[in-house]
């Protein structure tokens, strides 16, 4: 454990301006960023009295091998780099405010000629608007149903409208009137759009205005004894204010805004934000968190409300703005945000964190505390979400903690390994009889998937054998962590080791890192426990290849699928696991999600071959322009109807070509598979 007074920077050199720092660890990561109005000051009371420190503070800066900074002319300024930097970096001794699951929410592409309203998850993209976000999918798709009535905006995909226009019909939703059915031509694009800016302004909660303007068409379709037209928008009406009774009235004077509520221990905080708009409640979002670590400038831990605050606004706003956001109206920063407590006692960061709110939006915006009436109310609301949240995650946490705990210590000990497997990795194999032979890696991390390290292979030597295969999957995993290891090895044994000194990343760093960030690549670690799919001979197989690459730290085990047998390499009995076993549970769910995740991509390779199209025999027309084909004409049976002259008019299609498509196709008299291949 590195000691902080060998890092720390002589005296007087630290300036006193204000800035932003990073500490870094031995190999070069950054683990930890922040801000200061007086670097000297700040950065001096991390080395003072470590034992006085908070726990989670004495951790970083013990973890820590360098600390470095850059100055900054303002506060505001250094708001922004701080942001960049934790975005950049992502430090694990930083807070980082993530969904606690993916929300839905109703987008609309404005940047498209012909915008489409859709459910979407994920992060958000420029060119689309977004209203929510909801709690659930349904509850979009049921406003959505009831607004289409009103506003016949497209909601199809792209490659059903470039259908619907290409045979000249418009799908089912512009029969029964819940589409305009732009595909067609019966609305141009402007008066499209214009129905999807209808749409957008009663989503953004200028709903009153609607319902007048329906009303008052109502009564004189009524007086000019037009009595379809007026059933019509009277059914326009009524599903108007059903879409509206769904949201529910918190201010009666159209106010927008956003409510933070958060509950916190000394370990755990809760986050819990209600979007209000127009005086509705819109969407609202919860996280959990871990406490951060820092201290002020007198080496005390800052009080952690107000620095919770602080980087939530700092992190969700700052998301935004990159994001790109279009303006959606519970996803821009609003006039108004109600937090527990201000970010900091002091003012001047206060006013500046308004400034820099104020700057995203491009008008002023109030950051207060509700003190009394309604907003005190909701903000108390709010409060109590966060408490139970956080109070259920306590719960869930303790139940799923306490058995993943008790699964990877058995495993460890029953195994024979020094330490509890914290990182996992199982490997399966799936073919039908040889063919489309494919792999699977899958990854456990604290006895919970990482499926962003999931990794799937295609078979290349020996396929059919499935001990060659297990092989080569495990010698091509482990090929470059063995050259990183030994890289490491040999620059340590011919390199003294160098006075710690503050080093920016890309200089001198290990294998392993990512030279530009600092940030750990994907596979850097390898795990504890290798598990393989079969009995002993897979197992043997894997550690001969280990044993090869010189790799001896990893545990290598075999699960058979018969009676839930687990062999160790080169042992002439299985382990036998008791069968309520949480471990042996453990492992058979790692050993499931391999073969899960190896039979998709078996499923889709195979598919993928027996996929025949009338075009594959057609002689000089690659993949490429076979895709470029079926693009233009939306199928092959359409492909099928054009003469040569139509076909010369797809890019990079010659004559000679459109002749041998065109012969290929006659002969082929419509027999075979017309597929239409995606792009």
């Amino acid at each position: 454990m590195p000691d902080p007074a060998v890092y720390r920077p002589a005296p007087g050199t630290i300036p006193e301006s204000p800035g932003v720092y990073k500490f870094r660890d031995p190999k070069g990561r950054v683990i930890y960023v922040g801000k200061a109005k007086s670097l000297r000051q700040r950065l001096n009371s991390y080395f003072a009295d470590i034992a006085a420190l908070h726990p989670r503070t004495r951790q970083m800066v013990t973890s820590a091998g360098s600390v470095e900074w850059t100055v900054v002319s303002t506060e505001v300024e250094a708001l922004q780099l701080e942001y960049n930097w934790i975005k950049e970096f992502d430090p694990r001794f930083n807070v980082r405010y993530r969904d606690d699951k993916s929300y839905p929410f109703l987008a609309v592409t404005v940047g498209e000629e012909y915008p489409r309203l859709q459910v979407m998850r994920g992060a958000h993209r420029k060119g689309v608007r977004y209203f929510g976000p909801y709690a659930h999918a349904w509850a979009i798709r049921e406003t959505l149903d009831l607004l289409l009535r009103v506003f016949p905006a497209r909601t199809c995909s792209a490659g059903v409208f470039r259908r619907s226009a290409q045979i000249g019909r418009p799908c089912l939703l512009g029969y029964i009137g819940k589409c305009s059915a732009p595909c067609v031509g019966r609305v141009s694009a402007q008066e499209h759009r214009e129905i999807v800016e209808g749409f957008c302004d009663f989503m953004a909660g200028k709903a009153d205005p609607l319902i007048r303007r329906l009303e008052k068409q109502m009564t004189a379709a009524a007086a000019d004894l037009d009595f379809e037209r007026a059933a019509r928008l009277r059914d326009d009406l009524s599903a108007v204010r059903r879409a509206v009774e769904k949201q529910a009235v918190v201010f009666g004077d159209g106010t927008d805004a956003d409510v933070i509520g958060i509950a916190a221990d000394e370990l755990l905080a809760s986050v819990q934000l209600f979007h209000v708009r127009d005086g509705r409640v819109r969407g609202e979002r919860g996280w959990i968190v871990d406490v951060d670590a820092d201290v002020d400038a007198d080496g005390n831990d800052r009080d952690g409300l107000p620095l919770l605050v602080e980087n939530f606004l700092l992190q969700f706003y700052g998301d935004l703005a990159a994001d790109g956001d279009a303006g959606g109206p519970t996803s821009s920063v609003p006039r108004e945000i109600l937090v527990p407590v201000l970010p900091s006692q002091d003012a001047g960061t206060h006013d500046e964190m308004v400034d820099w709110l104020s700057a995203l939006r491009g008008s002023r915006v109030s950051l207060r505390v509700a003190q009394r009436g309604d907003k005190r109310a909701l903000a108390e609301t709010v409060a109590r979400n966060a408490q139970e949240a956080l109070t259920r995650h306590r719960l869930k946490r303790a139940g799923d903690l306490t058995a993943r705990s008790a699964a990877l210590s058995e495993l460890g000990e029953t195994l024979g390994m020094d330490v509890a497997p914290l990182r996992i990795e199982c490997i399966d194999i799936s073919h039908v009889q040889g063919t489309d032979v494919v792999a699977s890696l899958v990854v456990f991390e604290d006895g919970l998937a990482k499926r962003s390290d999931y990794r799937r292979f295609a078979i290349r030597d020996k396929p059919g054998d499935d001990v060659a295969s297990i092989a080569e999957v495990v010698r091509r995993r482990f090929t470059h962590q063995a050259r990183a290891e030994a890289g490491e090895r040999a620059e340590a044994d011919s390199t003294p080791a160098p006075t710690p000194t503050p080093t920016p990343a890309g200089s001198g760093v290990p294998a392993g890192i990512d030279p530009t960030t600092g940030r750990v690549r994907r596979f850097a670690y390898p795990p504890q426990l290798l598990v393989v799919d079969g009995g002993a001979p897979q197992v043997n197989a894997a550690a001969t290849v280990l044993s090869e690459l010189g790799i001896v730290d990893i545990t290598v085990c075999g699960l058979a699928k018969r009676l839930e047998e687990v062999w160790l390499p080169f042992q002439a009995d299985p382990v036998i696991f008791p069968r309520t076993s949480e471990a042996l549970y453990l492992l058979q769910r790692l050993r499931d999600e391999a073969h899960r995740f190896a039979i998709t991509y078996h499923r889709a390779k195979r598919s993928k071959s027996m996929t025949v199209s009338a075009l594959d025999n057609v002689p000089g027309l690659g993949e490429v322009r076979r895709k470029a084909l079926v693009r233009h004409f939306g199928s092959v049976a359409a492909l099928r109807r054009a003469d040569v002259e139509q076909i010369l008019q797809v890019p990079g299609v010659g004559r000679r070509t459109a002749e041998a498509v065109v012969a290929a196709l006659a002969g082929s008299g419509g027999a075979g598979t017309d597929t239409v291949i995606s792009s």
